[in-house]
């Protein structure tokens, strides 16, 4: 189970915040989790632009406690490509 606060936020950067998500799952870019999924793992956040055009992002810091490293490439295969697998 993983679970993030949520950060505070006034009304209205709460409504615009819905819209995006709203806007989001009606073109299928995401999705609803079921009831029984919990997968809190990142916190959205509203960043507004001088132009008062606002942007949807995520906080996905918690995400990086979960996630394993790419393993590094040894000095050969970096030089002359990957190595074949039998």
């Amino acid at each position: 189970m993983l679970r993030r606060p949520s950060y505070p936020e006034s009304m209205e950067t709460r409504k615009e915040i819905e819209e995006h998500i709203n806007e989001l799952l009606e073109i299928d870019v995401i999705r609803k989790i079921g009831q029984n999924e919990i997968l809190e793992i990142t916190t959205p956040v509203l960043i507004t632009w001088h132009d008062e055009k606002s942007r949807l992002s995520g906080d996905f810091r918690a995400l990086n406690n979960y996630t394993k490293a790419d393993r590094q490439l040894k000095d050969s295969e970096a030089r002359y490509g990957a190595t074949q697998t039998k």
